[in-house]
């Protein structure tokens, strides 16, 4: 079958956040602009994003928010296209939002108000959308209209297209059922771009000796907790799991550990928990020490908690309690630590860490330093946010950013 041959200005592999911000913005200079998208709709991550309810930024954007082997890469795109500039778009759009904790910003109604918006933002300014389109080659042109060739299938129609400024909003390797794909990486290094190794992040730990018994016992319950690994700390809500713990504190704390590495909860934030007891077998000395603790930890938790840390004493009352003992209770419970056997990888993983590495792209336009007419946005580049709004801010400011300069 004879591919048929079209050309654009700029051409966009990826209809996700950071893709069809950017195909609005260029398309907003008079770019003619085409996306392509392999999957059989645009915005799939979008749309089962906060639980198909979008959280599409947040009140505090910092660049400790995200985490990159260059810290600093982020800076020019975020102060570009801040959280208020698309807190603005969507209140152009009437859409309504409201505030969760830790200042995260969700759509009140459905992600699908956000990725309509930004679907009209494109049909408004001419933006050509394709599904079902698989990417086969990319090659460079010896001209300084047209730079890149790609060639394609759509569906069963073999196509080539011409264009003078390639974007690659492909997303990563994460839930690969909504589109993630390794392609990016694949045309980085085509064209001489270092990677910086990926793995899952924002993703559900699992194990394999007892605590795997003991989650799955436990299966359902949340709580509070700060967890901690490699000098950083979350407080937030653990939950567990038939698999293992998940919950905001542990798909945050996720992106810091490394396979190996040991977990630290702490039970009780902001308890002194060896004051707290000390206090409670002073005070309720005839107390069994379960029975205290259910007040703050509830009676499954502490069941297991028990079985663990002190089975001998288990019908003991707090009087008959060495210090000792209960000094080594306190300090589980302000530090239990833990070592997953691993993650749930890239099934369940939100987002992607590593990938494009940053010295060789422009913080100012996304552009590859030495592939003029070359673009990397949103997941593929190595930088990921933190849960709460991040890594959509990214998608906007680095989409943005690169839609001024293609």
């Amino acid at each position: 079958m004879q591919a048929t041959q079209h050309s654009f200005d700029v051409v966009i592999i990826g209809a996700g956040a950071s893709g069809l911000m950017c195909a609005a913005t260029a398309a907003q200079r008079d770019r003619r602009v085409l996306i392509l998208e392999r999957a059989n709709k645009p915005g799939k991550k979008i749309l089962m994003s906060g639980g198909g309810r979008c959280n599409f930024t947040n009140y505090q954007v910092e660049p400790d928010n995200f985490i990159s082997a260059n810290p600093h890469f982020c800076k020019a795109a975020l102060k570009r296209y801040t959280q208020w500039d698309f807190i603005s778009l969507v209140e152009r759009y009437a859409i309504d939002y409201e505030e969760r904790r830790h200042s995260q910003l969700f759509c009140r109604h459905s992600a699908k108000d956000v990725l309509n918006m930004l679907l009209d933002e494109c049909a408004q300014a001419g933006v050509e959308i394709r599904t079902h389109c698989e990417i086969d080659q990319v090659q460079a042109l010896d001209s300084q209209h047209l730079r890149y060739r790609l060639q394609l299938r759509q569906g069963q129609q073999p196509l080539r297209i011409d264009c003078q400024s390639l974007v690659v909003a492909s997303g990563a390797l994460s839930i690969p059922t909504l589109g993630g794909s390794g392609i990016g990486y694949q045309i980085a290094e085509q064209f001489g771009l270092p990677l910086t190794p990926r793995r899952a992040g924002l993703v559900p730990f699992m194990f394999t000796d007892s605590m795997k018994g003991l989650c799955e016992r436990l299966s359902g319950l949340a709580l509070e907790v700060e967890a901690s690994c490699n000098g950083r700390s979350f407080t937030e809500n653990l939950l567990f799991t038939h698999r293992g713990i998940s919950g905001p504190a542990i798909l945050q704390i996720s992106s810091y550990w490394q396979p190996g590495d040991t977990l630290t909860l702490d039970l009780l934030p902001g308890t002194d928990a060896r004051q707290w007891l000390r206090e409670a077998k002073q005070q309720q000395s005839r107390q069994l020490l379960k029975t205290v603790l259910a007040e703050k930890l509830g009676r499954a938790l502490v069941a297991e908690l028990q079985q663990l840390w002190w089975p001998q004493a288990a019908d003991k009352p707090l009087a008959e309690f060495s210090d000792k003992l209960l000094l080594g209770i306190a300090e589980q419970l302000n530090g239990w630590a833990i070592k997953p056997s691993g993650t749930e990888g890239y099934r369940t993983a939100e987002v992607t860490l590593g990938g494009v590495d940053t010295a060789a792209i422009s913080s100012r336009t996304m552009e590859a330093s030495q592939c003029p007419g070359l673009y990397f946005i949103g997941e593929v580049l190595d930088v990921t946010g933190h849960l709460g709004g991040f890594n959509f801010q990214w998608a906007w400011s680095s989409g943005y950013s690169a839609g001024l300069a293609v």
